[in-house]
């Protein structure tokens, strides 16, 4: 079976992992976009992020998958918010079927590890198996290994 990356990227640091994880792993790679784009730089975004928190909000998704049956693997890639996955997340779980799917999650954070953000996934998650996530921080032996292990 085939591997997908899927993940969100506002300020390009999750993206540039997820092009590390498909180096290394030849998996397919969509990218999530909002039908409403975020304004660019953390100033601008930050407050619209809060209110999705706040209000629950699962920002329409412009991004299309492809059928997800012909894959079993899919890396889950998002920056960490608030200590949690973005909320355009939310929307993906609501609009597709992961279950049954092995889930590897990684992250990209200035500060906040990834056991932060893992009760979220798991919880989106539910219906699949969701393996130990990764904080990325540009250290690609410690990505590869992490990838040899899954």
């Amino acid at each position: 079976m085939k591997k997908l990356i899927i993940y969100f990227s506002l300020s390009n640091n999750t993206k540039r992992a997820a092009e590390k994880i498909q180096a290394i792993t030849n998996a397919e790679m969509v990218r999530l976009e909002p039908v409403t784009p975020y304004p660019s730089g953390y100033d601008n975004y930050v407050p619209i992020t809060q209110k999705e928190f706040e209000k629950q909000i699962h920002p329409s998704l412009k991004t299309k998958l492809p059928d997800l049956k012909d894959y079993d693997t899919i890396y889950l890639g998002y920056p960490t918010w608030n200590g949690q996955v973005p909320m355009i997340f939310h929307t993906l779980f609501d609009k597709y079927d992961f279950s049954g799917k092995t889930i590897v999650p990684f992250t990209t954070s200035a500060s906040s590890p990834i056991s932060e953000s893992m009760p979220s996934v798991r919880k989106l998650a539910s219906d699949s198996k969701v393996t130990d996530g990764l904080r990325y921080s540009n250290d690609d032996v410690q990505l590869k290994e992490f990838l040899n292990n899954k």
